[in-house]
This record gives C-alpha cells, structure tokens and sequence, in this order.
C-alpha cells in the first residue's frame, strides 16, 4: 500500500471518530444536566420536610409545653424546651431531641440528682455519684459503671438511667460544681 493511501485512510478514520464522538455526544449532554436548585431537583429546608412529613402523617402541629429552671433555687427543672419554634406550621420536636441542655451551679452540700434519662457532664469542680444500692451511674465516655462515693470525672459524659442517682460536691470542697445537664434532674 502506498504511503499517501494510508495517510488518506488515517485522516479518514481520525475525521469518522471525531464525526461519531460529535454525535453521540449531544445525545449524552441530557443525561446528567439536573442541577441542584433547579425545578427537576430543588433543594429544601429541614423545616419544610418535617412539615410535609407531619402533613403526611396527619399529625398537628404543636406549640411546646416544657419548663426550665435556673438551677440554683432549689426547685426541679425538666431541661425541656418542647417544640420551641415559632413558626406553627412546624411539626413538633421528637421527644428527647429537643432536650435543652442547662448550666447548673451545684453548692457544697447540695446534690443534684437526675431523673430517668439525664445526662450529666461536669464542666468544674470535684464531683462524687450519689447512688443508692449497688448500682450507679454509666460514664459513657470511658464506658464503665460509676458507683456510690466514685468520683465523677470532669467533660466526662454521664447518663443516668433510673431517679434517685446523682452527683454532689466532694466532701471538704468548698468550691461550686459547674455542670451541663439535658433532661429533668433536681437540686437538693
């Protein structure tokens, strides 16, 4: 074969290829042009999700019911805020979720103990559990059981799973307890 026919046939077959390649890809620009934010595939709020899910479930929208308590007159505080949005077309908050977490100052010779359920992390101070029986509290950091007269490590987080167990400040101290606190507990 002569030297200018295979030339020919190359120039050929380069030009078939960027011919087809031209072709076939006008046909594949439509498969992936959907861009986020556009009308195929727009993007969304939390809020408006939940509200279409509520829609869906047929449920109502509520407006919240929990109490908090500043934690230093002595009274119990449910560290609750409930559905706490100001929009009423929002579904209410699931359950635990919408647990608020509080600062709670612990005196010397006051025990902070904590319902069913409470989280505690102690933020400052020398802290010891306050259990009855045997049983204790879980410090799910480490992942071992704290009983009664152990002390409670600090930023450790501690979960209380009956009422009754808690914490208070180490005998001698004289210095306050700092703790973040979600879920009901009350200050003795």
């Amino acid at each position: 074969m002569k030297a200018y026919m295979k030339v020919s046939l190359a120039a050929l077959a380069i030009g078939a290829g960027v011919w087809i390649g031209a072709v076939y890809n006008d046909t594949a620009k439509g498969a992936g042009t959907i861009q986020p934010g556009t009308a195929d595939d727009p993007v969304v709020t939390k809020s408006y999700v939940d509200q279409q899910i509520q829609k869906a479930l047929g449920g109502s929208a509520g407006t919240g019911s929990g109490t908090t308590s500043t934690g230093n007159n002595g009274s119990a505080g449910t560290g609750s805020t409930g559905g706490s949005s100001t929009d009423p077309g929002l579904p209410p908050l699931v359950s635990g979720a919408a647990d608020a977490v509080e600062i709670v100052t612990v005196k010397p010779g006051q025990q902070l103990l904590g319902k069913s359920g409470a989280e505690f992390i102690v933020r400052s101070g020398k802290a010891v559990i306050v259990s009855e029986g045997t049983n204790g509290v879980a410090d799910l950091t480490d992942g071992v059981d704290l009983t009664n007269g152990q002390a409670a490590p600090t930023n450790h987080l501690l979960s209380f799973p009956r009422d009754g167990r808690g914490i208070t400040v180490l005998d001698g101290n004289k210095y306050s307890l700092t703790v973040m606190v979600r879920g009901g507990y009350t200050l003795k």
